[in-house]
């Protein structure tokens, strides 16, 4: 797949796909998960740490838990962002985007999947925002958000006088239990960690074949593309 082939650097111009907004997402949500993960991944599986320091110097697992439910708070919140985002942000931040409700975002799932699984070469240069294999992926972390947040509040329903962790505390018994909970909320730690590697991946990937600033594109929000392109999406996403 090579666009630079075919398409001449003369006939690419800058389009201004992603959003403050939606950078400032991407980033506050990649250090989230991050962070949760760490903490996570502590908390559930702490080491025997010995200290022979003052009692106050001690308290090592309290931060642990404390910058992790913080970290979640911040999650969930950037998360409802990005949600009321979706309806009000430009066409390439916009929540149609992500399902795949028309016969063309089936078939452009099916190339891409051509292009990165199979390694064909794709004749024409994909879509500026999110390829739609991409963004039905992203619709399915967005789920898994969900569900990541459902199971860590309804956890901390039970160590928390809160008002908002009592909002959660039906999950536990909805799931059959604090155990079954922890277990889902884990393997969701995982699918994040797995998923985070993948798309950092795909990322450099379709920043090599593309050559239209994929990857700078989440930090200044530009991209690059064929003169003319962006209007015909504009007419088959009518």
């Amino acid at each position: 797949m090579d666009m630079n082939s075919n398409i001449s650097k003369s006939l690419m111009h800058p389009v201004y796909v992603w959003q403050l907004p939606v950078r400032f997402y991407h980033w506050i949500n990649a250090l989230s998960i991050v962070i949760l993960a760490i903490t996570g991944y502590i908390i559930g599986d702490p080491p025997a740490i010995q200290s022979a320091s003052e009692a106050s110097f001690s308290y090592w697992f309290g931060t642990v838990r404390i910058v992790h439910f913080i970290a979640a708070y911040v999650f969930l919140i950037n998360f409802i962002i990005r949600i009321y985002w979706g309806f009000v942000g430009n066409r390439y931040a916009n929540w149609k985007n992500f399902i795949p409700y028309t016969k063309r975002h089936w078939r452009d799932m099916w190339q891409i999947i051509r292009v990165d699984i199979l390694q064909v070469k794709c004749e024409e240069n994909p879509n500026l925002g999110h390829n739609a294999l991409a963004s039905f992926t992203y619709f399915l972390t967005f789920i898994a958000f969900l569900l990541q947040v459902l199971t860590g509040f309804g956890i901390y329903a039970a160590m928390s006088p809160a008002w908002f962790p009592q909002l959660f505390a039906w999950v536990p018994a909805l799931l059959g239990g604090d155990f079954l909970t922890r277990e889902i909320h884990h393997i969701l730690m995982w699918f994040f960690i797995l998923f985070s590697m993948i798309h950092v991946y795909l990322v450099f990937y379709h920043d090599y074949i593309e050559r239209n600033g994929t990857t700078s594109s989440m930090i200044g929000g530009w991209k690059f593309q064929e003169e003319g392109k962006e209007e015909r999406e504009k007419e088959l996403d009518k």
